[in-house]
């Protein structure tokens, strides 16, 4: 598989079928998060976590890539991620409700494996739509 082919799989399969057991193969030990011109080591274990905790809010998460560009190592995917909300997030109580994000994840490859992972999901927007959120 190329790299893009490789982010679509992990993104649509992995991630989607929660299968945890398959991270090394997909993630680098030395793996980081980037938030803006913060980095965040996270390494296997970090991304396990974030993975775990997603499934607490939304346990069917599911993705699927609707689009991707790539650069030498780097492959921007764009994403639909669907879910019920059933677990409790920042204080939001469950709502039981299917909801609809879009985002795009920005990932650096190295032998296989996400070395630098960043990105951005339309996670507000939705929240107001479904009424889960209020403005002030």
């Amino acid at each position: 598989m190329n790299n893009k082919e490789r982010m679509k799989y992990f993104y649509e399969q992995v991630v989607s079928n929660h299968q945890l057991e398959e991270l090394p193969r997909y993630i680098s030990e030395d793996c980081i998060i980037r938030v803006g011109e913060e980095i965040y080591p996270v390494g296997i274990a970090g991304m396990r976590q974030h993975l775990c905790d997603v499934r607490k809010t939304y346990p069917d998460l599911r993705m699927t890539i609707i689009r991707q560009y790539c650069d030498g190592d780097y492959v921007i995917s764009e994403f639909i991620a669907e879910g019920t909300h059933e677990g409790e997030w920042l204080g939001m109580k469950p709502t039981g409700k299917r909801l609809t994000f879009t985002g795009v994840d920005v990932d650096r490859i190295v032998d296989g494996r996400i070395i630098e992972h960043g990105g951005a999901m339309n996670t507000f927007e939705t929240l107001f739509e479904a009424k889960i959120i209020q403005p002030v």
